[in-house]
């Protein structure tokens, strides 16, 4: 039985929220999308593009995020999303695939780390709405074009739910 509309758009919203997030380097926000008993499962590239750390809770998900201090820049661009129900009606499982732009600016040079990666993602509904409740981040490959310029991200205090 597929997911119902009105769950697979809430869903998709949160899978876009967190792109968003990231992007907006409101690392707090972020936190919030997820269960307070997530699993985050993340490879250690360039040596290991598949799942092989877990991180649990919000305490994992921190850690994850400050991962990206160093980064100036992120673009998170989701290219495709399939969902399907979970073993009851208060879960669902996801497959996200997303081009990830990590730009690091050192005085004039600009580099570009970018991942063709895929979440495969676990949901549960909450008080709170749907939560990612775990998420394994399979890299597929990682390319660094030339990049000449990038903008610095803009300041921002706007909370996750606050749309674009």
């Amino acid at each position: 039985m597929p997911l119902p509309v009105s769950d697979r758009l809430a869903i998709a919203d949160l899978v876009h929220l967190y792109a968003a997030a990231v992007d907006d380097r409101r690392f707090d926000d972020v936190v919030e999308l997820f269960t307070g008993t997530a699993e985050l499962r993340l490879p250690e590239p360039p040596g290991r593009l598949d799942p092989v750390r877990r991180l649990h809770g919000a305490q994992g998900v921190r850690a994850a995020m400050s991962g990206l201090a160093a980064v100036t820049r992120t673009e998170h661009a989701i290219v495709g999303e399939v969902y399907a129900p979970g073993d009851d009606a208060d879960h669902a499982l996801g497959r996200i695939t997303c081009i990830a732009h990590h730009w690091t600016v050192r005085g004039d040079a600009v580099t570009d780390v970018v991942w063709h990666l895929r979440y495969d993602d676990e949901y549960l509904r909450t008080s709170r709405g749907w939560r990612i409740h775990g998420r394994a981040l399979t890299v597929n490959a990682i390319e660094t074009p030339v990049v000449r310029r990038v903008r610095l991200p803009p300041a921002t205090g706007r909370p996750a739910a606050a749309g674009p």
